[in-house]
């Protein structure tokens, strides 16, 4: 329990440390080098190439961790906690996404071009250069409901179920699905493992997450009931099988229609978002992150506590 706070709050008062000192970094270079030096382009022959590396490098990955962790357990209380809580931190970046989506959020104030090179820089792999003041502001609170399982919560769960190992396990295969998880000639095969075993690992965090952004908008006053009809029509409408789920809760929290062009509607006919929706949206990611980490953390006593009572 007192891990998961602390790594909240680490990450609340410190950020991200420099891309050139982040392992997730580290991840996403070996990848990159992987596919470029090693990898074949043959569908049948990409797909069980992009398999091997999932199961090989998340291997690798896991089994550090696993090391990390015992050697954390070696350090005298405090020490162990806090360094513990220092590299479940790094699966993880609260403060990074909300720093990001403030920033676009500033920009659209005044510099609506600045605003869509901060969005694809910092939140979006689309195309950005088109977008309305509107269709930015959505894509931002997209990125914040999504971000809100796969970048915070997500990561405590697998902690919560198998340490440090299975979080780092979790980050791994999340950062191999955002650099190969798309339907281009390179990756259409070569990533297919990646999406498939990503979708499979985000199935539970997306729907808990959907719940604490509901529970969230009932707490501050937003939108609960439409919260609730949003992600009971709309959730299931995205090509994601999980993305769906926390947007579509955000969506009707906010009262507002965040719409993909030509993939999807969520929300379809209510407001169209504005600047002012994505400090909304952040506050209500805060307190879900709040809500989660409270949960998580009494999750992660109760095992501890079994598991003592085992070993008596």
């Amino acid at each position: 329990m007192l891990n998961i706070w602390l790594a909240l709050a680490i990450d609340h008062f410190f950020g991200d440390p420099p891309n050139n000192y982040h392992p997730v970094a580290w991840i996403g270079l070996a990848i990159n080098w992987i596919e470029k030096k090693f990898l074949p382009r043959k569908s049948s022959s990409a797909l069980l190439a992009g398999l091997a590396v999932w199961i090989s490098l998340g291997s690798l990955v896991a089994g550090i961790a696993w090391i990390v962790e015992r050697t954390c357990h070696l350090l005298p209380f405090p020490l162990n906690a806090l360094a513990e809580a220092f590299f479940l931190k790094l699966t993880l970046s609260k403060r990074g996404l909300t720093d990001a989506a403030e920033e676009v959020a500033k920009a659209l104030e005044k510099d609506l071009p600045e605003a869509r090179r901060l969005l694809a820089w910092h939140l979006v792999s689309r195309d950005t250069h088109e977008l309305s003041s509107s269709q930015v502001a959505a894509a931002t609170i997209e990125s914040v409901a999504e971000n809100t399982s796969d970048g915070i919560l997500a990561p405590l769960i697998y902690y919560v179920i198998g340490g440090l190992p299975f979080a780092w396990l979790y980050r791994f295969a999340n950062t191999l699905d955002s650099m190969w998880g798309y339907h281009d000639l390179v990756h259409e095969w070569l990533g297919k493992a990646a999406a498939r075993l990503d979708d499979f690992l985000n199935f539970i965090p997306a729907r808990f997450t959907a719940l604490l952004l509901i529970f969230s908008a009932w707490l501050l006053g937003e939108n609960a009931p439409q919260a609730i009809r949003s992600v009971h029509q709309d959730a299931r409408t995205t090509t994601s099988p999980n993305a769906g789920y926390p947007m579509s809760a955000m969506a009707g929290a906010l009262s507002v229609e965040l719409e993909k062009v030509d993939y999807y509607q969520l929300g379809k006919g209510l407001n169209k978002p504005e600047r002012s929706d994505i400090q909304r949206a952040i506050q209500i990611m805060t307190t879900a992150v709040m809500l989660g980490g409270l949960l998580l953390g009494g999750l992660s006593l109760i095992k501890n506590k079994v598991h003592c009572h085992k070993n008596r």
